[in-house]
């Protein structure tokens, strides 16, 4: 579950849902504010404020300790337990998917079963000192110098690299599966941990997709 400061005096709680290929299908959230005295569903502003400059300036990503720190602050008492914070999620927002695109150079090496490549899309722009932050935690270097690296699960390798997306449109994760055996579940928590990597020096994530 990902926490959120909103400037002035609000938090903001959210959870991606995720296909069986690990591939963002839905959004669900909660919004509280200093004076409220509840919480109210917020998937579809989950989905807003990453299309819009002003708004996402406004928006901190936060550790769940952070979080309960600023709610105490601010009047709320204890921070409710995530399965409490779930129940106030309402409908959760839908994301359109599609079958994994077929790029060229995406036959799977000898001695693996399969190629799978992901790009996790954020939204805003990282700071230069958190860059470097990111580069010195990651074993490795990715693509042109920036952040990137290479990790192994039993059978299965693990390539990774953070690159721009688009004219300063925002930033792209992408992490490259060979899977030596018949055990794609192993990939949603190398997914799930690369992203939280990410997250923490600042960048949103907006969503998972898979390419082949």
């Amino acid at each position: 579950m990902d926490y959120y400061l909103l400037a002035g005096d609000g938090i903001l709680v959210e959870e991606f849902v995720y296909g069986e290929d690990h591939v963002t299908v839905g959004l669900g959230g909660a919004m509280w504010a200093g004076g409220d005295g509840r919480w109210r569903a917020a998937g579809s502003f989950g989905r807003f404020f990453r299309t819009e400059e002003a708004l996402l300036a406004t928006v901190t990503p936060v550790g769940r300790e952070r979080a309960a720190r600023v709610y105490r602050e601010l009047g709320g008492g204890d921070l409710p337990g995530e399965d409490t914070l779930r129940a106030g999620f309402g409908a959760r927002e839908r994301f359109t998917t599609s079958a994994p695109l077929r790029l060229g150079g995406d036959e799977t090496p000898d001695g693996f079963a399969e190629k799978r490549l992901y790009r996790v899309l954020f939204a805003r722009e990282l700071p230069g000192n958190r860059l470097a932050e990111l580069s010195a935690s990651w074993p490795g270097e990715g693509d042109g110098g920036l952040p990137g690296g290479r990790g192994r699960a039993g059978n299965d390798l693990y390539s990774w690299n953070l690159r721009r997306i688009g004219h300063g449109i925002g930033w792209g994760l992408d992490v490259t599966v060979l899977l030596g055996g018949d055990r794609p579940d192993v990939i949603g928590p190398v997914l799930r941990k690369l992203t939280a990597d990410v997250r923490r020096r600042g960048l949103i994530p907006v969503t998972t997709e898979r390419f082949t």
